[in-house]
């Protein structure tokens, strides 16, 4: 299979099956997505959606979370991972957000990763998500699913994403990137990827391999 025949199969399955797909932080303006992207590294949405809570209560806004230090911040934060490098990284993007970005949050991948906090892959998770920008973030789910699917080849996070972007309608990529996360947290899991459950395998690399040798095996018989 042509990887451009590839990329139309699986569009136009997702776009069928999910066409409204979205993240599974809980958030309600973009200073707490961007908040909840940053907790997220390293750690699962379901824990940061229990920790959020809390945290948006008490800091509301940028306002109120550059007056603290991250002292105060940890308390809250002290179940996800890295809780330390992560408060100081909160107080730090509050302070920024405040001082450079007039308390808005900025939609171009290289101003968000001037904050702490904020690498590649989180400003391009708020580029999408907060202004539909065809930007794809590459988390392990959407590394390990593209390459497993045969959507790529590449072998680190941006080789994959310049991939993503460049084979995919411009208008399917911000919702692409959710599409291969939900793909590969419930079907296409990391150790056992559910291959039984699978409703796109007659375009994926990894199945197709995986059922090589029997094939091979029962035209032998014949």
């Amino acid at each position: 299979m042509l990887k451009k025949e590839r990329y139309k199969q699986f569009v136009a399955y997702f776009s069928a099956k999910q066409p409204d797909a979205e993240t599974e932080l809980h958030y309600n303006n973009p200073f707490q997505l961007l908040v909840a992207v940053i907790l997220s590294a390293q750690c699962t949405d379901k824990r940061i959606n229990q920790v959020t809570p809390a945290l948006f209560q008490r800091f509301p806004n940028a306002k109120a979370l550059a007056e603290v230090t991250p002292d105060i911040v940890f308390d809250y934060i002290r179940s996800v991972s890295y809780p330390n490098n992560k408060a100081k990284h909160l107080v730090g993007m509050a302070n920024i957000l405040l001082n450079e970005f007039n308390n808005v949050v900025p939609s171009d991948i290289d101003q968000l990763q001037k904050m702490p906090g904020v690498g590649r892959k989180t400003a391009n998770v708020i580029a999408s998500v907060i202004y539909n920008a065809p930007a794809m973030a590459v988390d392990t789910h959407v590394f390990r699913v593209a390459n497993r699917i045969g959507l790529t080849t590449g072998k680190t996070p941006l080789a994959v994403e310049k991939d993503l972007v460049k084979y995919l309608p411009q208008e399917t990529i911000h919702v692409a990137h959710h599409w291969l996360i939900l793909h590969g947290r419930y079907v296409c899991v990391a150790r056992s990827p559910k291959c039984n459950i699978c409703e796109i395998t007659s375009i994926c690399k990894y199945f197709e391999k995986l059922n090589k040798p029997a094939k091979a095996i029962s035209q032998e018989a014949h």
